[in-house]
């Protein structure tokens, strides 16, 4: 018999439980099946519900009376079940949870198993083979390894003494010795060379009932045959082969073997789960299920994650499992070793090169590359994974937002693009880059350095335009997709070159321009092109086979798309993400000095774009600055002003291609004014089609008139010649043409495809926000354009423009989010209209903010443009500009503003402006900087937005900036950290433990704060000391919550000490902790010095009765409360309604 031992339970206070109800549960858990059994007995044990000796003594045999686990499992289960049941009762806070993990486990195993049932109803079972008797399974398992490893291995290896197997002292181990082994005759091993006699263990017989249970760890052993130089060969018994409801079908219950081979494998790091401090555990309101509505937040979690084990990113992962086991795993950095590739297979890469170099090496406007083109830097990006039903919209609400500064430092060149981190090798990559940022232009870049070898680690390339690529037809192959409709050659000795690709997959590279022109991402990765060689394939699904690594596997991905036109499940698992950075100031002299080689043209035209400063901002994209260029090529004369809006500039360079055109015909002026509507009407159903393809026009004349003047650009495919128009803005100028002239558009279609809209409208991306900007410029800017107009001047124009007016004038801006607030600001800008300027200042709500949109030196300079005169109109603004990515010089700019009274960017970043301001010594700048910048109210949410407030704090006690000694400016402190008042700490349960001592270093410093929220971040009991000797610098503390947190008794021991510190407190939410009866007593003890106090919420807690009434005890001497919220599942029902009648201050929810 099994003697308790007692001493599991002194630790831990009795528990209002029924011991019947507990041994109900126990003897349940003894149904699971002997492995199962053995694995929640070891999860009671490192609990400390069982102590070591009681633990052990479950797994010894007979000795003086005692039985095994597994003879008291079949022969006196109910004995069993009462003796495990008293430990376990003792400690049932702890053990509850463990025994509904183990039932969960038995409920998923349960389904498998009846899915096995079903599939194996109609197969009968052979009797003969259900009685086959132990000997004769040991006697196959001779046979398997005479033969198989005599095979296997060297001849010369079994003539030695290689075999070495340990004796056991189980029956479940598979220990072979010849002492006990009545087959030792039976199984000599045949001999080629010399003789070995293989042993097996001795075989006990037994009771049909019998089942293989799993023995203690400490007595496993296992066969090993032995090797020199090398590891051992295993042969191990499994424990419990299957579970009882599947052996009881078709499957024989004897012992199975495995044998395992002798293969270098990297041990996994074993994590031991871990009981809370003072073996407190959350009860299972916070384990198992949702909390109720009760705390301060808006939400509840389901589970709080254990505290030893915290979750991972696969980033995260992949940059730690370098560091388990380098020896035995090293990183492959050296490639395989192959064939030398055949004559025609290097015939056709050379010819490959030679085609590239000859169809890249030209940009827009026949620019050549090499004289051209400026160097462009990436920046590292990393996705937010969200989860939600809204997860997979717009990508740019997923994007990690960087600060100015973490861009500037950041920055990698085109040589690292492929480069493979410590952890993995990019085998998929996404360049990510707004319209006319210039992704095809560096892609064709690219391809000329694998041209002049500059890419040596892959062989091909294969350039895939997806503007031009059918994807209705599912007639194509892999083959097919790399050499016929790539930009590569045709090929001569196509099934050779195939199969050497297929033989070095990771020396080829396939790019997917324009891959946003894939428009339905429905499915795109759920039916993948499983087979290399099949020929019925889409191209989304040969694309999906690639991505997933179904074939192919090896060779690496690059896809170039708009961050907001591109679906998030396949960005997700991209192996890196970078983005393309616009042109900086420096950029955008260069390439004017590159365009104009003339010294005198040159510098007449740079003071032209920095006098126009809208158009200096717009030159940030490549596009636009071709554009500015090329118009002032083109001007008549030195007189020429500079457009002044975006509208503007493409009605000014549109006109002169049609004008430049129209020149070399030199004939059918009247003929080719007719093409304009054409072409508008054709721009338009693109835009509707979401797509470039001019694929409606008949009229050749028309195609050649498009394409001469530049507003069409074609493509050569195998079967033909497409053509697209040349890019997403003179597409758009073209279809708000036609929205604007059109007959068969009324008023409100006009309204609908071009205004800004209070409700949510499904994301159209860039297109949308263009298309917006040149109808509202189109109707009502009043700025003539030079050459031939697009716009038919006797059309009457006045319905639309009052319907334009109208929607402007009724358009509410305190009602929109911040991406349709800043396209408002782009609408209004464009009518180049004081009148609509100053209706948007006047029905601005006071706090503007522009939080979590991009911003980029366009969207600052309009921003900046319409607030300035908000002055005269007696407004003043508090503006945010958090995770906006602004550039220290906007910042700048919006700061100098007289309406913007307060402000709040990224703390790196205005420390940076702070910097800049006080480098060149513009000490009234400064001063106004730092007065104005603000905190409150302060919402952490990501880990950036907290690292950077130690060294604001560090600044506030110097008063000096990091590189540099006293600043006059600073003599106060920082302003923004006196004045916060209110702070929510929302980094959750991941991150949350990590950085909360940051936030108490910034503490001290709040002499202020009102407000401090900390719900869900997981401090524990030691978060919770470190926050008690924070508290008191907080005098004007008013709202305190640390709901779920996992604090326990003695977190609160040192927090009660700490809050009758805090003199303002009014508000206190303990709600959702580990708090058992002594944590109560703590709080009941102080609750009166905190005269203050109005509501104390401490529900869902792990109290008892002791504790509710000490607590409601104490709050007969605070007359100043108003409520007390204590209700939990350990205080008994009846004993809450009592102290509620005692006193109604007492509420459950």
């Amino acid at each position: 018999m099994l003697n308790v031992d007692m001493s599991t339970s002194h630790s831990c206070c009795p528990v209002m439980v029924p011991f019947e109800d507990v041994l109900f549960q126990v003897r349940k858990a003894l149904q699971v099946g002997p492995s199962l059994v053995h694995k929640l007995l070891k999860e009671l044990h490192e609990a400390n519900v069982f102590s070591t000796q009681y633990y052990l003594s479950l797994f010894k045999h007979g000795e003086a009376g005692k039985q095994s686990l597994c003879e008291m499992i079949f022969n006196d289960e109910e004995d069993l079940a009462r003796k495990l049941s008293l430990p376990i009762w003792q400690k049932w806070d702890i053990s509850q949870g463990i025994l509904d993990s183990a039932f969960s486990k038995e409920e998923d195993l349960d389904q498998f198993t009846d899915v096995i049932d079903a599939e194996a109803q109609d197969i009968v079972s052979d009797p003969a083979f259900e009685l086959l008797p132990d000997s004769v399974i040991l006697e196959y398992l001779d046979s398997i390894l005479s033969g198989a490893i005599e095979d296997l291995l060297d001849p010369d290896f079994l003539d030695k003494d290689y075999l070495n197997f340990p004796a056991g002292d189980t029956d479940t181990t598979c220990t072979l010795t010849p002492e006990e082994d009545p087959f030792t005759e039976k199984r000599q091993i045949s001999k080629r060379k010399g003789e070995t006699t293989l042993n097996k263990p001795s075989h006990h017989k037994r009771n049909k009932k019998e089942t293989v249970c799993a023995e203690s760890p400490s007595n496993e052993r296992m066969a090993t045959i032995m090797s020199e130089g090398g590891p051992a060969f295993q042969i191990i018994q499994t424990l419990c082969p299957l579970t009882p409801p599947l052996i009881s079908t078709v499957v024989q219950t004897g012992p199975t073997y495995v044998l395992v081979s002798p293969q270098s494998v990297s041990p996994g790091t074993q994590i031991l789960p871990l009981s809370p401090t003072d073996g407190t555990v959350a009860p299972p309101e916070l384990t198992t299920s949702v909390l109720p509505i009760g705390s301060l937040s808006d939400s509840v979690s389901k589970s709080l994650p254990s505290v030893s084990v915290g979750t991972l990113s696969p980033t995260e992962v992949s940059n730690r499992q370098p560091q388990k086991n380098t020896e035995s795993s090293p990183l492959k950095t050296e490639r395989k070793v192959r064939p030398e590739a055949p004559k025609c297979v290097m015939d056709y890469v050379c010819h490959a090169k030679t085609h590239m170099n000859n169809s890249c090496c030209v940009m827009r406007g026949g620019l050549r590359m090499e004289s051209h083109y400026i160097e462009m830097h990436l920046v590292q990006r990393k996705l937010l994974i969200k989860s939600g039903k809204n997860a997979n919209k717009c990508l740019e609400k997923e994007l990690v937002v960087l600060s100015d500064s973490e861009r500037k430092q950041g920055k990698l060149d085109r040589s690292q693009l492929f480069h493979n981190t410590a952890s993995r090798p990019k085998q998929s990559v996404a360049l990510l880059g707004k319209a006319g940022v210039g992704k095809t232009t560096f892609i064709q870049r690219l391809c000329l350095d694998w041209a002049s070898g500059s890419l040596p680690q892959f062989q091909f390339i294969f350039l895939l335009n997806c503007k031009i690529l059918d994807l209705t037809q599912s007639s194509y192959s892999l083959k097919s997709l790399l050499l016929d409709l790539s930009m590569s050659p045709r090929c001569k000795d196509s099934d050779a070159v195939f199969k050497h690709i297929l033989s070095s997959p990771d020396e080829v590279l396939i790019i997917f321009d324009s891959f946003d022109d894939i428009k339905d991402f429905e499915g795109l990765l759920q039916s993948p092109a499983k087979s290399p060689t099949g020929n019925k394939y889409t191209i989304k699904q040969l694309f999906s086979g690639l991505f997933q690594k179904e074939i192919l596997s090896g060779c690496t991905l690059l896809i170039a798309t708009r961050p907001k036109d591109v679906l998030n499940q396949v960005l997700r698992k991209m192996d890196s993400l970078l983005e393309l950075c616009c042109f900086s100031p420096e950029d955008i002299e260069l390439y004017t000095s590159k365009y104009f080689r003339d010294m005198s043209i040159r510098e007449n035209a740079l003071t032209k774009i920095k006098t126009q400063r809208y158009i200096y901002s717009l030159c940030s994209n490549p596009l636009l600055c071709w554009i500015t260029c090329y118009l002032l090529e083109h001007q008549d004369g030195c007189c020429d002003t500079m457009p002044s809006t975006l509208t503007d500039l493409y009605q000014r360079v549109t006109s002169k291609h049609l004008q430049l055109a129209n020149q070399e015909n030199s004939i059918l002026d009247n003929k080719n004014r007719q093409n304009i509507p054409q072409l508008c009407k054709m721009a338009w159903e693109c835009f509707k089609n979401q797509n470039t393809h001019a694929n409606l026009i008949s009229s050749t004349e028309l195609v050649d008139y498009g394409l001469k003047s530049g507003i069409l650009t074609s493509y050569e495919t195998l079967a033909h010649q497409e053509n697209h128009f040349a890019d997403l803005f003179t597409q758009n100028l073209l279809g708000a043409v036609h929205l604007v002239q059109s007959k068969q558009v009324n008023e409100k279609m006009l309204i609908a495809h071009g205004g800004v809209h209070q409700k949510k409208r499904k994301i159209q991306g860039e297109s949308q926000d263009v298309m917006q900007r040149f109808v509202t410029g189109l109707l009502l800017q009043k700025t003539p354009t030079d050459g031939i107009s697009i716009l038919e001047s006797s059309m009457d124009l006045q319905a639309k423009m009052k319907a334009v007016e109208a929607h402007l004038e009724n358009l509410k801006p305190n009602e929109l989010v911040p991406a349709r607030l800043l396209e408002l600001f782009h609408c209004v800008y464009e009518t180049n209209s004081g009148k609509f300027a100053k209706l948007l200042l006047k029905n601005l709500p006071q706090n503007l903010s522009f939080c979590g949109v991009q911003l980029c030196p366009s969207d600052v300079y309009v921003i900046c443009h319409l607030l300035q005169h908000a002055i005269a109109l007696k407004r003043s603004f508090s503006i945010n500009l958090q995770d906006t990515c602004i550039p220290i010089s906007g910042l700048k700019e919006l700061v100098r503003l007289q309406c913007i009274k307060s402000f709040w960017a990224h703390t790196a970043d205005t420390i940076g402006l702070w910097e800049d301001l006080h480098q060149s010594n513009d000490e009234l700048n400064l001063k106004s900087a730092i007065e104005k910048f603000t905190l409150n109210p302060f919402k952490a949410t990501q880990g950036y937005h907290i690292e950077n407030l130690p060294l604001l704090v560090q600044i506030h006690r110097e008063k000096k900036l990091p590189m540099s000694e006293f600043v006059s400016a600073l003599d106060e402190g920082v302003p923004a950290l006196m004045q916060l008042q209110r702070v929510e700490f929302e980094l959750g349960v991941q991150n949350g433990p990590e950085l909360f001592p940051k936030l108490i270093e910034v503490l001290p410093s709040l002499q202020s704060l009102e407000h401090l929220d900390l719900e869900k971040n997981k401090i524990g009991d030691s978060g919770a000391e470190k926050l008690a000797g924070a508290l008191h610098f907080l005098a004007s503390l008013r709202l305190l919550n640390l709901s779920q947190n996992c604090i326990g008794d003695a977190g609160v021991e040192k927090l009660s000490q700490a809050l009758v510190s805090v003199p303002s407190l009014q508000s206190l939410s303990l709600y959702g902790n580990l708090i058992a009866d002594t944590g109560a007593e703590h709080l009941a003890t102080v609750l009166p010095d905190i005269k203050l106090l109005q509501d104390l919420d401490i529900k869902f807690n792990k109290f008892t009765d002791i504790g509710a009434k000490k607590l409601s005890a104490a709050l007969k001497k605070c007359t100043g409360m108003k409520s007390l919220e204590l209700w939990n599942d350990f205080i008994p029902y009846g004993v809450f309604e009592h102290l509620h009648h005692q006193d109604s201050r007492i509420r459950s929810l």
